[in-house]
């Protein structure tokens, strides 16, 4: 892990991303609380969330193309000077009247987000070299888990102490210091191009965007090894959109808790992240992604099991601490092996649209999750959601740890040479 962190650029943009992410959480406890202090409406509240994931569906896909375009540090810098300027107009909405413009906000600085990303994620492999790659996701999953801890904590007492003005103020100097870190980076970001790139008339441009996505699409089709991780990718989504109702409801009946017990666990789970990915960035170089990915999600199955049912026959909150601090342990794994077999298996060229379609892939599926939950909780109960969602997790384990190792053998444990070129793939009647 300290010989990943040693390599220059990549800590400039490990850094970059985890101000950015902690930036994102204090914006994201604050504004809920100060929706609703002015409107006092769960609904309106509930506009912000819908405003934060719309462009998720609509974007991500081809935000992706775009990545695949431009100079992907470039990218990172314009959207942190975006996400900078976005929050900005939330200093104007002191009463009711003016809660729309949160929302616009939310929905710009959510959009602009939608090119962060899949640019990060297409860029690593030029950071690091393929020895470090997984140590180098596995300190990216980390990043998430210090996010988590310490964006809530700041926004809440920003927010408790001097109210939303300065929350903005912290959020919006926080991607401006991401901005700062990314321009540090040396590596080129200018992605590889693709036989037909380049010769583009400016009448046609729309039309190509169009072509680019559709070669994404048959990137993921042309690849068995692509295509079967999106398949897990979106057992893992639908899952987590059950779980983000059912555990909410699954605090109150089974566990006889209230907001308390549910922060604390959700912390819980953090502080295992930290662990896992400390672990794992120590020692990522022992393990085969396929590997690391498949007994992750085995072990977070069980683990998951493990705590939707032990109030059957142990009281207290205790128990369900230790045992999700324990899942946050496997879950960085999965993200980390995951991360790094995309990368291997799709080449620099088309990187950026294949993570914008698992982008929108995984928004659809939680929200059509998050539907299931919310039509199917009151007549089967949270017990038995859950525990098909931990079921799930042992499923895509197992297929992972059958399909995968062979999938990436077959593909040469790279990127993947097809005979044509996706374009003359798709156009094929």
């Amino acid at each position: 892990m300290i010989a990943t962190l040693r390599k220059r650029d990549f800590l400039l943009a490990w850094l970059g991303g985890l101000i950015s992410l902690i930036g994102d959480w204090i914006l994201l406890i604050a504004l809920p609380l100060h929706i609703y202090d002015l409107t006092g409406s769960t609904l309106a509240t509930s506009g912000m969330f819908i405003a934060e994931i719309i462009p998720s569906l609509l974007l991500a896909s081809i935000a992706g193309v775009f990545v695949d375009r431009w100079d992907r540090k470039r990218t990172m810098l314009i959207t942190n000077l975006v996400l900078a300027a976005s929050v900005l107009p939330i200093l104007a909405v002191r009463s009711s009247e003016w809660v729309w413009v949160a929302y616009i906000a939310t929905f710009v600085k959510s959009s602009a987000g939608m090119f962060f990303r899949p640019a990060e994620n297409a860029l690593l492999p030029r950071l690091v070299d393929e020895q470090h790659l997984l140590a180098a996701n596995a300190l990216n999953a980390l990043n998430n888990n210090l996010a988590r801890l310490i964006g809530p904590a700041v926004g809440g007492s920003i927010m408790g102490l001097f109210g939303i003005t300065a929350v903005v103020a912290a959020n919006s100097v926080a991607f401006l210091v991401a901005a700062m870190l990314v321009a540090g980076i040396v590596a080129s970001g200018r992605p590889e191009r693709t036989e037909d790139d380049g010769v583009d008339a400016a009448g046609r441009a729309w039309r190509r965007v169009h072509r680019e996505w559709v070669d994404g699409l048959a990137v993921v089709r042309r690849s068995r090894a692509v295509s079967t991780l999106l398949g897990l990718d979106a057992i893992a989504a639908l899952g987590e959109g059950v779980f983000g109702v059912m555990f909410v409801v699954w605090v109150a009946e089974i566990l006889g808790g209230d907001s308390r017990e549910l922060g604390w666990l959700m912390s819980a789970q953090a502080v295992g992240g930290l662990t896992g990915g400390v672990l794992l960035g120590s020692a990522a170089s022992r393990f085969a992604p396929p590997k690391l990915f498949g007994v992750g999600s085995l072990a977070f199955g069980i683990l998951d099991l493990a705590l939707f049912n032990y109030p059957l026959v142990i009281s207290g909150i205790w128990p369900g601490i230790l045992l999700i601090s324990m899942v946050g342990v496997p879950s960085v794994g999965i993200g980390a092996g995951f991360m790094t077999m995309v990368q291997q298996s799709v080449q620099d060229a088309y990187r950026g649209r294949v993570f914008g379609l698992m982008g929108t892939t995984s928004s659809l599926l939680r929200l059509a999750g998050t539907l299931i939950a919310g039509v199917l909780g009151g007549i089967a109960g949270p017990l038995l959601l859950l525990n098909i969602q931990g079921g799930s997790y042992m499923l895509m384990g197992l297929l992972a740890l059958i399909v995968l190792p062979r999938l990436l053998a077959a593909q040469g444990h790279g990127h993947e040479q097809p005979t044509s070129s996706p374009a003359s793939v798709a156009e094929r009647p």
